[in-house]
């Protein structure tokens, strides 16, 4: 008997539904997570202030490993750092590619840059540049005498106008890494212009890149629809932030090419490259502004994290100070010569490393190709987030996670040292921060010098200082101030002593 056309399509209907349901069978269930809605998926569910406190809290209810959906987007949430090596450095080779982040990346421009360009050909260029300007060794030297006549500066300016504190953290950090990227030296007096756009740059990309800040990161096909329609404000936004993005990768760039050409730059990161005449200009153009971005904000943020911890915790202050008086002395600044004979001090930069985690859910990575993970599917183009912060306070891992504790970075009788947190702060995998060299060693210095001659400690006003801090793909401690004094009058002697670059 001849099939009809209502025949047919009910068999190919009813085909289409088994084979469905068969393929969703075989296919593992994604990592568990909230309640999904229909069609926009946890979009209700994606906080816009700290995510890392909720992503954190899916983990204590979900497990380690949990995930959302948003718009049809699989995110990914690793709340272990167990977890995070199994996935981000053992099965790097997939999971080392970059998302859209529709907002920072394609509308403002900062997917040029190494931190959020995708994983191949490019990236490993990016990667062989840095790798041949932080493996010279001269060079590497060079720019540590450099940070330390620079953090001498620094001491200068904090004594002298103390309460202008996080400014003279700003231009420092922005000193440090202009001088070492560019050559460029900082104007002495009055707002510089490089540092200015600097900060400008890196306080944009924090908010346009943080997770749950615009909605268009999450639904990017919102980024087609007109300015006119309610809901796009972020196109103008997105517009004045690429306009600051333009001038900060072309305008230092230009400056160190006038002074090649008239014979008369400073050695630097770029002038490196450029001298070489073996990198593309384009891409050493932006490695430059790679190294510059990832190091001035994220500096800013642990400098100031650690004058905070010092004025709430004045008798660790006190320890470091008396370990540095014993190998030091009074005569002289600390140096990076001294670092090995400072095991408390050491162990105090750590645990401001620990407690206050400068990039909280990292950069996100994205999935390269399907994959399953202890039975839990992550499809290819799924995007995977690490939530740092969790792993630095996390108290399976540290005794105590809220304390500001340096002695538990300490070997004694008995008990081993915790985890070293520059295992977890820099990134996993092929990603993790190729300038962390540098980074550890600006923060070390300048901690170090600071606790060999001020005296850091709560306000004689009275006024509190909370444990707060901002939100941003780079977090900082909330403002809040904070008496700093000389030690002594043979410390004041010190930081007025001539600078020696």
């Amino acid at each position: 008997m001849a099939l009809s056309w209502t025949d047919l399509t009910f068999a190919l209907c009813a085909t289409a539904l088994v084979y469905r349901l068969v393929t969703r069978r075989r296919t593992p269930p994604p990592p568990p997570g909230p309640r999904r809605l229909p069609f926009i998926g946890n979009l209700l569910d994606m906080p816009s202030e700290k995510p890392w406190i909720k992503f954190a809290e899916w983990g204590d209810t979900y497990g380690d490993i949990t995930s959302i959906n948003v718009m049809g987007q699989q995110i990914t949430i690793l709340n272990s750092m167990n977890v995070a090596v199994e996935l981000l450095d053992k099965r790097s080779a997939i999971c080392s590619d970059r998302p859209r982040v529709t907002m920072a990346g394609e509308l403002v421009g900062w997917n040029q840059n190494l931190g959020l360009t995708p994983y191949g050909g490019r990236f490993r260029r990016f990667r062989r540049m840095a790798h041949s300007v932080f493996g010279n060794r001269q060079l590497m030297m060079d720019f540590q005498s450099f940070e330390e006549a620079e953090t001498h500066r620094f001491l200068k300016r904090v004594v002298s106008t103390p309460e202008d504190l996080q400014h003279h953290i700003d231009r420092f950090s922005g000193s440090i890494i202009l001088r070492i990227c560019y050559g460029y030296d900082v104007k002495e007096d009055g707002e510089d212009p490089f540092v200015s756009l600097g900060s400008t740059a890196m306080a944009q990309f924090s908010l346009a890149s943080a997770p749950g800040g615009f909605v268009v990161n999450s639904v990017p096909a919102l980024r087609h629809l007109p300015s006119w329609i309610p809901g796009t404000s972020f196109r103008a936004l997105a517009k004045v932030y690429k306009g600051t993005l333009e001038r900060m990768v072309q305008e230092p760039f230009d400056w160190v090419k006038k002074r090649m050409a008239a014979g008369t730059a400073e050695q630097s990161l770029l002038h490196y490259l450029l001298e070489r005449k073996e990198e593309d200009e384009y891409e050493a153009k932006w490695l430059a502004l790679s190294m510059y971005a990832g190091g001035s904000h994220t500096t800013v943020s642990s400098i100031y994290a650690f004058f905070k911890a010092m004025a709430l915790h004045p008798e660790v202050m006190a320890k470091a100070q008396k370990e540095i008086d014993s190998v030091v002395g009074d005569g002289r600044l600390p140096g990076f010569s001294d670092k090995k004979d400072l095991p408390y001090t050491n162990a105090l930069i750590s645990e401001v490393h620990r407690w206050h985690t400068v990039v909280p859910t990292g950069l996100p990575h994205r999935v390269m190709e399907d994959d399953v993970y202890n039975g839990w599917f992550l499809p290819k183009g799924s995007i995977v987030l690490a939530n740092i912060w969790k792993m630095t306070h996390d108290p399976r891992t540290y005794k105590n996670p809220m304390l500001f504790n340096p002695e538990r970075f300490l070997a004694s009788e008995g008990k081993d040292p915790e985890l070293d947190p520059s295992e977890l702060i820099f990134g996993f995998g092929r990603r993790i921060c190729p300038g962390r060299v540098l980074a550890e060693a600006s923060v070390w210095i300048t901690i170090v010098m600071a606790l060999a001659v001020f005296d850091i400690s709560r306000h004689p006003d009275g006024e509190g200082i909370d444990v707060d801090v901002t939100t941003g793909t780079v977090s900082l401690p909330t403002r809040f101030k904070c008496s700093i004094k000389p030690r002594s009058a043979k410390a004041a002697q010190l930081i007025q002593a001539e600078v020696r670059a």
